[in-house]
């Protein structure tokens, strides 16, 4: 089968289209005939070696496509079934072997496009504002890049919760991004202090949480921008990782600081299905709506990372199998 693979730490350009042995179904697995796979940001940590695996590597958290063969011991999937996934480093590929304890069955109404879509992003959004913070009626939130991927799905949950949303963008086009995904504020954060205009939004009260994901560049305005007792609820180094901290710096004001991974939320079956059921539900509900921004044939999976790492998405990327 064709692939995309990593033979040692580097930029864009490192990632290769080669030729390997088709993987075999193996007891509690299933091998799926992949139609998209899920470009994140995960995958250009793990390709840069922010992120150290083993190498040659494959990449690629998430996909969907049908299942093509069923391992010893599986019960409630069969051949034939549309199915989306999580896995680890393996969807730019045209198969992936998947244990179906990250693997749900697509609904009728939720295209092929949209479960490789949804997963990741989806369930990193929902597990932030349903575990590491629960977002409730009155909250005032501060989500950055409010108009890239993840950010439009915490938008979107925020105010599904009750929540004022305050976004962050880079441009007066994406904050209409955001806007339409349900900001009721937007900052221009190439322009204005994070800070400084919360403080005048709020009326001097700041916000019960910031979700942000962009990392260095944000961390020191997303602290400032936060109430007394607030949450500081860092999920991501779009920008770089952020540097060591002085802990001391939490007792103003009685911060709390988190950096949660999805996968500590999703670990037993029985989270992963209640998080994932509940993210379909939202999706055929039109509760939320996954916004696909690019997509790229696989032989252009450069391409795809040269574009998120430019900060260009303004929704999901994907690879089209």
């Amino acid at each position: 089968m064709k692939a995309i693979q990593v033979a040692k730490p580097g930029d864009a350009d490192c990632l290769a289209l080669v030729d390997i042995e088709k993987p075999t179904v193996q007891a509690g697995t299933v091998l799926v005939k992949n139609k998209y796979a899920g470009v994140n940001y995960i995958d250009t940590y793990i390709r840069s070696g922010l992120y150290p695996v083993s190498m040659p590597t494959l990449l690629g958290r998430e996909g969907s496509g049908v299942i093509e063969q069923v391992g010893q011991g599986v019960t409630g999937f069969n051949v034939g079934d549309r199915v989306a996934f999580l896995t680890v480093n393996n969807s730019y590929a045209e198969y992936s072997v998947v244990s179906t304890s990250k693997l749900i069955k697509l609904p009728d109404d939720v295209p092929f496009d949209v479960g490789a879509a949804c997963l990741l992003q989806g369930l990193t959004a929902l597990t932030l504002v349903t575990r590491s913070y629960k977002v409730k009626k009155g909250d005032i939130v501060l989500v950055h890049a409010a108009a890239g991927g993840t950010g439009r799905i915490l938008v979107q949950l925020c105010k599904h919760y009750g929540a004022t949303v305050i976004g962050t963008t880079s441009t007066e086009e994406k904050a209409e991004i955001a806007r339409q995904s349900g900001a009721d504020h937007i900052i221009l954060y190439s322009k204005e202090s994070v800070p400084d205009r919360v403080r005048e939004i709020t009326g001097g009260k700041m916000v019960n949480v910031v979700f942000d994901g962009v990392g260095k560049s944000t961390f020191n305005g997303s602290f400032d921008s936060l109430a007394r007792c607030g949450y500081l609820v860092s999920f991501g180094n779009a920008s770089g990782k952020v540097p060591p901290i002085e802990i001391n710096i939490l007792s103003r004001g009685n911060i709390v600081l988190q950096r949660p991974m999805l996968n500590d939320y999703i670990a037993t079956q029985e989270e992963f299905d209640d998080a994932a059921n509940t993210l379909m539900s939202l999706i055929s509900e039109k509760k939320v709506e996954i916004n696909i921004c690019k997509v790229f044939d696989l032989a252009n999976a450069v391409d795809a990372h040269k574009y998120i790492e430019a900060r260009l998405s303004t929704g999901k990327v994907l690879i089209k199998i």
